[in-house]
């Protein structure tokens, strides 16, 4: 399931180059995974592809997006909108894979009745309001971390049943309820990680092994 969105990402690029056909291989080096585990992860939605050929990439498309349940719109309930809400809330990326943001509420007054990439803030007293009146079944925390669990439970209350956590804390929340987790500063101490590694190894001298004859043959 992890890949599914990936393969999907790529398919769709390649549509728009007007690309109508693909490989097990060429999807995989455009994926970074290996052309088996493609064709295995593929071969459970019933697609085998055309030997030879490859696969069609619009079928391919519409059968992911199927599995995924992308085959109608998931509007999404943001709740904060500060910095970071209002920056997902202004990314048209998300409505257009089908994630159009039906809500966004705050406990800010400065900030509530203001329009935010086209959807006017509201208190998060009405959050069931907005969850009912669009269908939404997934909320979006964008919130500061003291604030998250608050908006977990408001969310819950309200009949949302997957979280999407961009805070930075642990929420906790009923048996049932399916939250994912962003965490870009982790990200970032991860990747920091690497590079410390990568810097530590490029500044220690390597070390060349002397020939034990040689040493030998020196010293007689």
């Amino acid at each position: 399931m992890a890949r599914l969105p990936v393969y999907l990402r790529i398919l769709s690029d390649q549509l728009e180059q007007g690309v109508t056909t693909i490989s097990s291989e060429e999807l995989a080096e455009l994926g970074g995974v290996n052309a088996a585990k493609v064709r295995k992860d593929l071969s459970y939605l019933g697609s085998y592809g055309t030997r030879g050929v490859g696969y069609d990439v619009d079928f391919l498309v519409y059968q992911i997006r199927r599995e995924l349940g992308l085959t109608h719109d998931w509007p999404v309930v943001i709740v904060g909108a500060g910095n970071l809400g209002q920056a997902l809330a202004g990314y048209n990326g998300f409505g257009d894979r089908g994630f159009p943001v039906g809500g966004i509420v705050d406990i800010d007054t400065a900030k509530i009745g203001s329009v935010i990439g086209g959807v006017r803030v509201r208190h998060l007293d009405e959050v069931a309001q907005v969850v009912q009146q669009r269908n939404i079944s997934i909320g979006v925390i964008a919130t500061p971390g003291h604030a998250a669990q608050e908006a977990a439970e408001a969310l819950v209350a309200a009949g949302v049943t997957s979280i999407l956590n961009f805070a930075p804390s642990v929420i906790s929340v009923p048996h049932g309820i399916h939250v994912g987790k962003v965490d870009l500063a982790v990200e970032l101490q991860i990747l920091a990680y690497h590079e410390q590694r990568r810097a530590a190894t490029a500044s220690t001298p390597s070390l060349r092994a002397v020939p034990g004859d040689r040493r030998r043959g020196a010293s007689a």
